[in-house]
């Protein structure tokens, strides 16, 4: 079921700009403008070095344009209402039970309560047995199903997720993507990078496709498979090369 969530408090949607990103003159994001709407889940796909790492992190706020502007409804980016999961978890070295304690206590929840989200989060994905285990000693697949359990718990209204899957078997793949369908079915707002295409198929609804650093197009995912509008898309679907 649809967690009902407070509209009136909602940091989306989140609007770019005309957005760039240069470093040393370089510029390695440029004229970015989309819509991010509440409660859809965006597939950011592009081939290597398009970008889609960058616009992420720019969406989250860990960095910032060097040109147009990055506008939330809520006028900010309020850090409890958004998370990130990267490619490759940052987890603490504590046991998974602290990895999940530890940014509820920051915050501000009191102990009794952060001790029953915790067992709570635990029990909901499976970490029970895992509990009391360093973090950074378990598998990939579970360290990214640990990153995942630990934002969720957070209760972002927004989860950016940079190719969680990139270096797991199916069958990680497999509870990741589950995990990324449910939290959608809770009504956090999905944006994730993959360049998986199955993938892809299975849990967008909308994509945006990067070339170069510049968005080139931006649609819902039906569309998007069936037809890609511009020769850059195309030539990526067959598997073809592009520079």
């Amino acid at each position: 079921m649809r967690a009902a969530r407070d509209v009136s408090t909602s940091i989306l949607p989140l609007a770019l700009k005309d957005v760039g990103y240069a470093v040393g003159g370089k510029p390695l994001l440029s004229g970015l403008t989309l819509r991010i709407e509440a409660g859809r889940r965006l597939i950011v796909m592009g081939a290597n070095g398009a970008g889609k790492s960058l616009f992420l992190r720019l969406c989250h706020g860990l960095i910032d344009p060097t040109a147009g502007r990055r506008i939330w409804a809520s006028g900010e980016a309020r850090a409890e209402a958004q998370a990130m999961v990267f490619q490759r978890p940052v987890l603490l070295r504590r046991s998974v039970a602290a990895n999940l304690d530890y940014p509820l206590a920051l915050k501000g929840m009191a102990s009794a309560a952060r001790h029953e989200a915790v067992a709570r989060t635990l029990d909901r994905f499976g970490l029970t047995p895992l509990a009391d285990r360093p973090a950074r000693l378990l598998s990939g697949g579970e360290q990214q199903r640990l990153a995942l359990a630990r934002a969720w718990a957070m209760r972002p209204q927004v989860l950016f997720l940079d190719e969680p899957c990139s270096a797991l078997d199916p069958s990680a793949t497999r509870i990741i993507e589950e995990m990324v369908a449910q939290f959608s079915e809770e009504g956090i707002t999905i944006v994730m990078s993959t360049h998986n295409l199955g993938q892809a198929r299975r849990l967008g609804q909308d994509v945006a496709f990067l070339h170069r650093g510049r968005l080139i197009e931006h649609r819902s995912a039906p569309a998007f498979f069936a037809g890609p509008e511009t020769p850059e898309a195309r030539a990526f679907l067959a598997g073809d090369l592009i520079w």
